[in-house]
């Protein structure tokens, strides 16, 4: 937050040609690039609430939120002072309100209550409230992703959705039935396998009720503080999805939880990440036994549309800091907004933000509408869009000069976050072989995204041969980033076009070369003349 009144007359000099505080502005009527692609989306009738949100989250109280809720990080503490084990992770207050302007408006529960885009509502509450703080968005995250996964066991989806549903944050340590609303977190890898799932060790035996005890350890566990998770052990049919709660339904604390020491992160900070222990933790079984990743991948796949849309909105944020710091500052006589290296530079960035958050808010739209296409252009716009951000918020600071690479300003935070939405929900090996094995085993949803490709393919020549060059067939584990690259980058171009997005033309790949597509290192409009 900035002070109040400060010294401008130094005793050795006068303090100006400095950008003032960017704060107490509205992040929704500022971006019209948001608001345009949640009216295409389906989601205009939404405006009234994200108006609302977004005065909120650009006002300066909720900024201070964010610094303080990352200068004041989480603390795990295993025992109370008496020695009675608890396994709670205390957070700065900050913390416990950005989680409750984030619920509360819905983040979690907006998808779910089946009003009509539902999923585009959710993905323009993430985009919005992510730029007060990126790290205090993964267990809404989490809770909205749960939802899927729970209705594969509709006794305990009766009992837990209704809860989601809720809308409201209530961030006490007791008895999910005792409160408000709950949050729900994920602990899936293990130390031995990581992304590869099927190498965990975790057991689970039965103990009757599709109750089962698990005994094993989880490398990385989001949010601990949740009320509940969705986890993976063996039975013996096989990998199988569990739900492990904090609290059992006696009232009783979940005594084989263990949290076993937080994580200390480049970034992400205000988030509490965690290993922990299972010593034969109560879990109710999720889905059929032997079936854990099936189950699981249906919170995966909504996880990764929120990767998506977390990091356009890093990119948003770094965009608008830069726009706003060449707008005030003055260099060789001249605003830096104003000179053409700098315009141009800013209008790469511009573009490139738009086509990301468009294409994040076309994803959304694709959930609300179960269209098949969703499956490929889910791990497509995750693995294009979150691997560009890092580099693409480096260039926004390098806009602010020194002034960007100080604490006390919010691009250190932004650019310490930028490579965790592409390492999180599988990095881009990762993602490149699901996009082969999805286009070698899911054929309608190849057919679906190349008809919704082609039937853009009249709107803009350069983008029609573009896409005619792309062939499916020719795809193997030794070209698959490269292919994924060309299809994330089509699926850009083509949702501006198909929405008749203003940058369309400037992004639509008329002048990418042959030698920046081998080198993976294509760069969007003005660069490109």
């Amino acid at each position: 937050m900035s002070s109040l009144k400060p010294l401008a007359q130094l005793e050795t000099h006068e303090v100006f040609n400095q950008a003032p505080p960017m704060e107490d502005r509205n992040l929704w009527l500022d971006d019209r690039a948001l608001q345009h692609a949640v009216a295409k989306a389906g989601g205009a009738a939404h405006a009234p609430r994200l108006q609302a949100l977004g005065a909120r989250v650009g006002s300066a109280e909720v900024i201070e939120w964010g610094f303080e809720a990352n200068r004041q990080t989480p603390v795990l503490e295993t025992f109370d002072r008496f020695g009675h084990r608890i396994d709670e992770v205390r957070f700065h207050p900050a913390y416990h309100q950005l989680m409750a302007l984030g619920l509360d408006s819905g983040f979690a529960s907006a998808a779910w209550t089946g009003q009509p885009a539902g999923h585009v509502a959710h993905a323009a509450i993430l985009f919005l409230q992510g730029q007060a703080d990126s790290g205090s968005i993964c267990p809404m995250t989490m809770t909205y992703a749960a939802v899927p996964a729970l209705q594969a066991e509709p006794k305990v989806a009766r009992e837990w959705v209704p809860r989601i549903q809720a809308g409201r944050y209530d961030g006490a340590a007791r008895p999910a039935a005792e409160k408000a609303g709950v949050t729900i977190g994920m602990a899936m890898t293990e130390k031995q396998g990581g992304s590869d799932v099927r190498a965990n060790s975790t057991k689970a035996e039965p103990v009757g009720d599709d109750w089962f005890r698990l005994t094993g350890h989880k490398w990385f566990c989001s949010a601990p503080m949740c009320d509940a998770f969705l986890t993976l052990a063996y039975t013996d049919a096989g990998l199988t999805c569990f739900l492990v709660p904090r609290w059992l339904p006696d009232g009783e604390r979940n005594a084989g939880f263990r949290v076993m020491r937080l994580k200390d992160k480049l970034g992400d900070r205000s988030n509490a990440s965690s290993e922990i222990e299972y010593h034969g933790a109560l879990a109710q079984r999720l889905g059929p036994e032997g079936r854990g990743v099936s189950t699981i991948i249906q919170m995966v796949q909504h996880t990764r549309l929120d990767c998506v849309l977390g990091s356009a909105q890093q990119m948003r944020a770094s965009l608008a800091q830069a726009l706003w710091h060449t707008a005030h500052r003055s260099a060789f006589q001249r605003r830096l907004i104003d000179q053409p290296a700098m315009a141009g530079v800013l209008a790469d960035l511009a573009v490139e933000s738009e086509a990301s958050t468009a294409i994040g808010l076309r994803l959304a739209q694709a959930f609300d509408a179960q269209e098949p296409l969703a499956r490929l252009l889910t791990p497509l716009a995750k693995y294009w869009v979150c691997k560009r951000t890092p580099g693409f918020v480096y260039e926004a600071m390098e806009c602010l000069g020194g002034a960007g690479y100080i604490e006390s300003g919010p691009m250190a935070r932004i650019f310490r976050q930028s490579p965790l939405n592409a390492i999180w929900e599988g990095s881009g090996n990762v993602i490149a072989l699901d996009v082969l094995r999805a286009i070698a085993r899911e054929p309608e949803g190849v057919e679906a995204l190349s008809e919704w490709l082609k039937a853009q393919a009249g709107r803009n020549a350069g983008y029609g041969r573009f896409i005619a060059a792309l062939d499916f067939s020719r795809i193997t584990e030794a070209t698959a980033r490269l292919f994924v690259e060309r299809l994330a980058l089509a699926a850009q171009a083509a949702t501006l076009l198909e929405w008749d997005n203003p940058v369309a033309d400037a992004f639509a790949p008329c002048g990418w070369t042959g030698a920046a597509m081998l080198m993976g290192r294509m760069m969007p409009p003005s660069t490109r003349g």
